[in-house]
């Protein structure tokens, strides 16, 4: 069954207009906490918005790229503390990627919104930015925000056929993979 997410995920930019239930949020939540992390030091921190202003003006986090924000019912904000864990980036990351095929796997369609080393605008940072509407306190790093809802959106599976096998080595690095 995982398997078949991954075979299916795609990133979903458009939103039916219907709320997230309640149940699924709280597994949503139950996933990321479940996220493993190195040395099960679990740096990350998260912030479930459904507040539709505050999704609106989360949609302006960045000058390119969270626009269609406004529009998704919930939002997942991913920060962790660095102080925590030298590898909070991946921590970070891995939680998101179980909160993309956790959403995947209860009908719902997410989409990843980078924050982390991108602008607001030419002086304020996103990071900044989010820190600052939701209250964020110094020390936590806003890594990412992902979308989450009812599609609105079909797409296609990636074909496997068009999957970068040739960035696959075997054994040795230039030697062609050839599953």
């Amino acid at each position: 069954m995982f398997l078949s997410l991954i075979q299916e995920r795609r990133s979903i930019r458009k939103y039916l207009d219907k709320p997230v239930e309640p149940e699924k949020i709280d597994l949503l939540v139950e996933a990321a906490l479940r996220s493993p992390s190195s040395m099960a030091s679990s740096p990350w921190e998260f912030i479930v918005v459904t507040d539709r202003g505050l999704l609106e003006k989360l949609s302006f986090a960045k000058t390119l790229g969270s626009g269609f924000l406004k529009n998704a019912p919930l939002a997942i904000i991913v920060c962790a503390d660095p102080s925590k864990s030298n590898v909070w980036v991946e921590d970070a990351s891995i939680a998101s990627i179980v909160v993309h095929f956790t959403a995947g796997s209860l009908g719902l369609g997410s989409c990843w919104i980078q924050i982390r080393e991108r602008m607001h605008n030419e002086t304020v940072s996103s990071e900044a930015y989010i820190s600052k509407l939701l209250g964020i306190p110094a020390g936590l790093i806003v890594e990412a925000m992902i979308a989450v809802g009812y599609p609105g959106e079909t797409k296609p599976p990636h074909r496997k056929e068009n999957l970068h096998y040739h960035k696959v080595h075997r054994e040795f690095y230039g030697r062609a993979y050839q599953g």
